[in-house]
This record gives C-alpha cells, sequence and structure tokens, in this order.
C-alpha cells in the first residue's frame, strides 16, 4: 500500500501555475522525494486543447483563454463550479498500466456520482462519464456528459486528471464542441436537480476513492492561496 496526499485548494489556480505545480510533483514522485497527490482544485473559466484538438472545434477562439496542454483528448471546458482533481500516481506501482488507471479514474467518478443516486456511465466510443437523460422533448434517449478525463504519463507517473461538473455555467461550453463529440449536452449536479456543495462532492471523491485504489490517504492539506509554489509542495 503506496502514501496518497489530498490537497484543496480553497481559490481558482490560473492553469499554467497548475501546470508548472504538476510537473514539479511529478518529477519529485519520480525521484521518490514526494508522496502521490490527489489535487482538487477550480480554474478561472478557459478552455484546454489535448493532443488530439481539432481547430474547427474551437467554436469561440476569443469568448476565454486557451491553452495547449500535453493530456490526451481534444477540447475540454474549466471553470468555477467544476471541481477538477489532478492526479500525480506512480503508475509503475500498478503494473505499468495505463489502460487499466484509465479505467480506474472511469470508476472512481461513477462510484462517486452513485453516491447521490446519480447513474453515470461509460459509453462505447465516447470519452468520459455520461449519464442518460431520458427523453427529452423531441429528442429520445437524451445523453449528456458530466465528467471530463484526460490525462498525461511521463516516465510511467501520471498527471492531469478529471473535471466533474458540479455547478459550472454550462452555457461557457457552448464554445467548443466538448472532446470533439457532437449530438450529446454537457450536464452537471445542479443541472440534474442535485443541490450539492463542492465540500460534499470532495467527501464523496474521497470515498470512493478508497473502494477503487490501493492507497493509503495522508491527511488533507489545503491550499489558501490563488497558486501552488513550489514551497507549498507543487
Amino acid at each position: 500500500m503506496t502514501v496518497l496526499e489530498w490537497r484543496i485548494s480553497e481559490y481558482p489556480v490560473p492553469y499554467p501555475d497548475a501546470v508548472a505545480a504538476m510537473e514539479r510533483r511529478v518529477e519529485a514522485i519520480r525521484a521518490g522525494t514526494e508522496a502521490e497527490l490527489v489535487w482538487l482544485l477550480e480554474h478561472p473559466p478557459l478552455y484546454t486543447a489535448g493532443t488530439s484538438a481539432r481547430r474547427q472545434d474551437l467554436l469561440q477562439p476569443d469568448r476565454f483563454p486557451v491553452f495547449a496542454t500535453g493530456r490526451g483528448g481534444q477540447y475540454t471546458y474549466h471553470g468555477p463550479g467544476q471541481r477538477v482533481a489532478y492526479v500525480m500516481l506512480d503508475l509503475k506501482r500498478r503494473d505499468s498500466d495505463i489502460r487499466a488507471y484509465i479505467r480506474d479514474l472511469e470508476e472512481w467518478l461513477i462510484r462517486t456520482l452513485a453516491q447521490f443516486n446519480i447513474r453515470g456511465g461509460r459509453r462505447e466510443g465516447r470519452v468520459g462519464i455520461w449519464v442518460d437523460r431520458g427523453t427529452t422533448g423531441a429528442v429520445p434517449d437524451q445523453e449528456d456528459k458530466i465528467a471530463a478525463i484526460g490525462v498525461r504519463v511521463r516516465h510511467w507517473v501520471s498527471f492531469h486528471g478529471v473535471a466533474l461538473n458540479v455547478e459550472p455555467n454550462l452555457d461557457h461550453f457552448s464554445g467548443i464542441v466538448p472532446c470533439g463529440i457532437q449530438g450529446h449536452g454537457v450536464t452537471s449536479f445542479h443541472d440534474l436537480g442535485h443541490l450539492v456543495t463542492m465540500p460534499e462532492v470532495d467527501l464523496a471523491l474521497k470515498a470512493a476513492w478508497q473502494t477503487v485504489f490501493d492507497t493509503s490517504p495522508v491527511a488533507p492539506r489545503v491550499d489558501p492561496g490563488p497558486s501552488v509554489t513550489a514551497s507549498a509542495g507543487g
């Protein structure tokens, strides 16, 4: 069993600061000088472009800042009301199996949602976690995306991670084709009628983690500032 640190940032973290902090932590995990980390945070409104992003899927390029990122996937929105979880794990301790790791992330999200009686699931050919909205007006079997997944691995240490929609402004997703998938919507806890708070979601994420990943948590650390520096453990 490995030791895992949880960190919660109370204020939105600028995306470049988050990437720099993750990269520092990845190197420290690889060197064995820092513990593995799950970092829970929010970002200011922005779009990220994964390694498979297509220019035509950025519908409103001047709406929010756009950041190229080394994670897999296409365009994704991040903003207030969305719980981003950046996961930095040594996958060598987990059979060096990236596909299994991604399935574990999916299962983590599914079990988190289940704690609020939301039935999330995988869909063949579509990345992320989806919910069935049933028949909506003239649209039968409407399926909306509630969580995105985008990971990167360097020297078998993971970073980036997942984004779970708690109470974001869903109109902000209209500036992109989310993850390159058309014909489906985006939803959130609040959009589904579950008026949960971010701390409640964080507790559910931690509880579900212990049922999926074989890790022993250390006490969570709350980051009171708008960004994380190297002295804070990055």
